[in-house]
């Protein structure tokens, strides 16, 4: 693939479903597989998830604002501060009022340090107390069903009540990356078999095999068989058609990737709501999207800080990842006719500028789309700009400050 064909989008991004498709014949569930997971998902015991998935708005916010924290890192920085980071920010969102904190399963990708989205989720709730965490998302297809119900099982003991399972189905990386990742050359992702094993990892969860399955005498530990029937609440995620049709006929909570797939986002939501059929989960459809945002104390300041951000996806999206530039470096950095044409179709998406346009910009996304909830990711270089923004945005719509718990 040329460097022109990726940057007008001839190629698909490490996060992005395949087929990112989104009209109503696109990505076609077959009516068995989905049947079987309608069966699972609506016999499960998950009354209890309709409070766990719905927000509350706070301040003069229209609806719960959250945060997806991608872990970025840095030129200049590692690994370890990235973390820290994402500590700092997860305590800044706990105490502003920000109703959960995600992060999301990338592999191979310099500038991004959240490979295991399990491992940070459990060293966020030793240092949080109240706010939801979650994986925005797990990508199951590159794990085993009982490896995530055994992980998230784990996080429940450790936080009670504030875990939520994300889950998606591309790989989060590159085909070579995903075949390491699998130990396959076949790579499996597609409408045949996600259904399958995400009724698998809803039965491990809920430790309800039918008798005579070959998994009935199988437990995933923590979990149901040691006690308390708490789990945490499934998401589906998607960048396509496909995971809103089934997330709506599984009658289950559905995020939406439109902070790199904002153009699909109207139609996938669309096509959710239409799918949606009412479950033990959720009575009523619950969407979520994932939005590109960052404020600043003035303009200038704002776009300097993402166009770091546009910089890194032109290099990621032609095979060129690394870490994430800083402000100075994207400044002086000399984009081609057609990186300047993506660069600007990429920012049109972000949105940035004084807490006041941001404010403004959320309010009318979220108009414009319906979401129930809007998931704030604030791509730039440095730890202080992005934790400047969070603050700058909860003081915009008068988010209280709260109080840690002891």
């Amino acid at each position: 693939m040329s460097d022109d064909d990726a940057m007008r989008g001839r190629g698909t991004g490490p996060d992005e479903a395949p087929g990112a498709d989104v009209r109503p014949g696109a990505g076609e569930i077959r009516s068995a597989d989905a049947g079987r997971g309608a069966d699972v998902i609506r016999g499960a015991d998950a009354a209890r998830d309709a409070d766990a998935v719905r927000g509350t708005a706070s301040g003069t916010a229209p609806v719960p604002l959250s945060v997806l924290d991608l872990v970025t890192v840095g030129s200049g920085r590692t690994a370890t501060q990235a973390l820290g980071t994402s500590v700092a920010l997860a305590r800044l969102a706990e105490r502003r009022g920000y109703h959960r904190h995600w992060v999301a399963e990338h592999h191979s990708m310099p500038g991004v340090a959240s490979s295991s989205p399990a491992v940070i989720l459990a060293h966020l709730a030793a240092h949080t107390s109240r706010i939801r965490l979650g994986s925005g998302g797990v990508m199951l297809p590159n794990h085993a069903p009982l490896v995530i119900a055994e992980q998230f099982g784990t996080l429940e003991a450790m936080a009670p009540g504030r875990i939520d399972l994300g889950l998606g189905r591309a790989p989060g990386t590159d085909g070579a990356t995903a075949a390491a990742l699998r130990r396959t050359d076949r790579l499996s992702e597609g409408a045949d078999e996600f259904p399958e094993q995400l009724a698998e990892l809803v039965r491990f969860l809920d430790d309800d095999f039918p008798d005579g399955h070959p998994y009935a005498r199988i437990h995933a530990v923590p979990g149901p068989v040691q006690g308390p029937k708490g789990r945490p609440p499934v998401w589906l995620l998607g960048s396509s058609g496909f995971s809103a049709r089934l997330a709506g006929m599984l009658g289950l909570p559905f995020a939406f990737a439109h902070h790199f797939s904002a153009r699909n986002t109207v139609p996938a939501l669309e096509l959710y709501r239409d799918s949606f059929r009412p479950s033990a989960v959720l009575d009523a459809p619950y969407t979520l999207i994932g939005v590109s945002a960052l404020a600043a104390d003035d303009e200038r300041e704002a776009r300097r800080q993402v166009l770091t951000g546009a910089l890194s996806m032109v290099r990621l999206r032609t095979g060129r990842p690394g870490l994430i530039p800083t402000p100075e470096e994207a400044e002086a950095y000399e984009f081609s006719a057609v990186e300047r044409d993506f660069v600007d179709g990429w920012l049109a998406n972000v949105v940035h500028g004084t807490p006041d346009a941001v404010r403004d910009g959320l309010d009318g996304l979220q108009k414009r789309t319906g979401a129930d909830e809007l998931m704030i990711t604030a791509n730039a270089h440095g730890a202080e700009a992005r934790l400047r923004s969070y603050e700058l945005i909860a003081d915009a719509y008068d988010l209280p400050a709260v109080a840690p718990q002891a």
